[in-house]
């Protein structure tokens, strides 16, 4: 209906104008539709699917242009250009003590659903359907513990080596990943209520309205940012923006600084944007300047990319490779929910001795979706952040984030070269290393 192919300044402003009202249209329905305000279904989710249904991977009616997609994989960088100047310092010390145990449950949960996904691909599927990728199985994870994320820094990466189906699989795979997360996590929530499972909710009826609509009355508000700069030099948020976009480019740069310096090695811009937000950090930290950036300000650019992201991913899915790999994709997801659940529940209720719903459950929301619908179904089951799961995750986590970064990293490149089964192998018995160590450090209990 719309010919865009002419791509300009004013194509990316429309494209960027178009989102954002399709968020606001999101949050619109959040606030105004009890069926989805008891689903909790995220804005950003129902600005995705409204951009696939009316965009121009469905209806065509609105003039999105052909790069949706892109948006996703540079918005992918900026998030994760981010990361490094969002997150505070850490002792290893401190990590083992305080919180060995959440950082076993993380870190095996991470590595035991890329492992037996990634195998049940390789070992099953391929031998009813031979026809699938290699990489097939390792969809699952990218889309369900990654997220869309994930899945647009994996695909952009598996497209860039041949695959262009990834992507759109990926976005499948995590947008069926947020759904599972909300319905699944609401179930398990009200069984636990009703079994008393749950330390400081005694029932699911008593939440407070905001949880539901998304808005927040005036007693309730805080700030989400401190200034660190003066406006008569530069606008704070303008300052933390120029970090973080200055952490994507530079990370893009570095890849095709690689790319031209080894042909055939290309690394994900998103995993050279992390190195990147990493020396700015040490730069700050050197120069004794670290407390000029504000994690809070950092936080929200990487969650407002977030938020973009996820609708240019679920808008920019190609309805036809998903029509084309229905039956397989329907096994994987459904074996793959099997897996999270089994995951999260039994080795949840042994990792975590205190509070070991409340964690589970949070992790729940993190393994299927994303770690916002990790923060939401915690919130319902621990108001007032009691259990500190929130805290304990976000120092368990640290330790985990270059192991998750290598592995989105390198999934692609090892399974284009023919080594995803010894990858997924490498993966399953890491995990089952760290259950030998958790036993071992008395961290597994009965």
């Amino acid at each position: 209906m719309f010919d865009l192919t002419n791509f300009t300044p004013w194509v990316f402003f429309s494209d960027i104008g178009i989102l954002c009202g399709l968020l606001l249209i999101g949050k619109f329905l959040r606030v105004k539709i009890r069926l989805i305000q008891r689903l909790f279904i995220p804005p950003s989710l129902l600005a995705g699917i409204l951009g696939l249904a009316f965009g121009p991977n469905g209806l065509g009616w609105l003039p999105l242009s052909g790069n949706i997609s892109t948006y996703a994989a540079i918005l992918i960088a900026v998030v994760f250009g981010a990361l490094p100047l969002s997150s505070p310092g850490f002792k290893v010390k401190e990590v083992a003590r305080r919180v060995g145990p959440m950082w076993a449950f993380s870190q095996f949960g991470m590595l035991f659903q890329w492992a037996v996904m990634g195998l049940f691909g390789l070992l099953v599927l391929r031998l009813i359907w031979p026809e699938l990728n290699a990489a097939f199985g390792v969809m699952l994870p990218t889309g369900f513990y990654g997220g869309h994320g994930t899945a647009a820094a994996i695909g952009s990466a598996f497209d860039g080596l041949g695959w262009d189906e990834a992507t759109s699989l990926g976005m499948t795979t995590a947008t069926i990943g947020v759904i599972v997360a909300i319905l699944g996590g609401l179930l398990f929530i009200k069984i636990a209520t009703k079994k008393g499972q749950t330390s400081y909710l005694a029932d699911f009826n008593d939440l407070p309205d905001e949880y539901r609509s998304g808005l927040l009355p005036e007693e309730k508000r805080q700030p989400t940012a401190v200034g660190t700069t003066s406006p008569i030099s530069i606008d704070s948020h303008m300052f933390h923006l120029s970090l973080v976009v200055l952490a994507a480019f530079g990370g893009y740069m570095m890849s095709k600084g690689v790319k031209m310096a080894w042909p055939k090695l290309e690394l994900p811009v998103f995993s050279c944007a992390f190195v990147v937000g990493m020396l700015i950090k040490l730069a700050f930290n050197k120069a004794g300047a670290a407390t000029y950036i504000d994690p809070k300000t950092t936080g929200s650019i990487s969650s407002s990319a977030t938020d973009l992201l996820v609708t240019c991913g679920v808008a920019s899915i190609k309805l036809g490779v998903v029509v084309k790999y229905a039956l397989p994709l329907i096994v994987l997801t459904l074996v793959g929910i099997c897996l999270t659940v089994f995951t999260v529940f039994y080795f949840g209720r042994h990792l975590n001795r205190k509070d070991w719903f409340e964690k589970s459950i949070f992790a729940w929301g993190w393994w299927t979706g994303t770690m916002a619908m990790g923060i939401a179904l915690l919130r319902i089951v621990d108001p007032k952040m009691q259990s500190r799961a929130m805290d304990d995750y976000a120092l368990a986590y640290l330790p985990c984030a270059p192991i998750e970064i290598l592995l989105i990293t390198f999934v692609p490149i090892l399974f284009a070269a023919g080594q995803g089964l010894w990858l997924m192998l490498g993966c399953l018995v890491l995990s089952l290393l760290i259950l030998f160590l958790a036993k071992r450090l008395k961290w597994w209990s009965k």
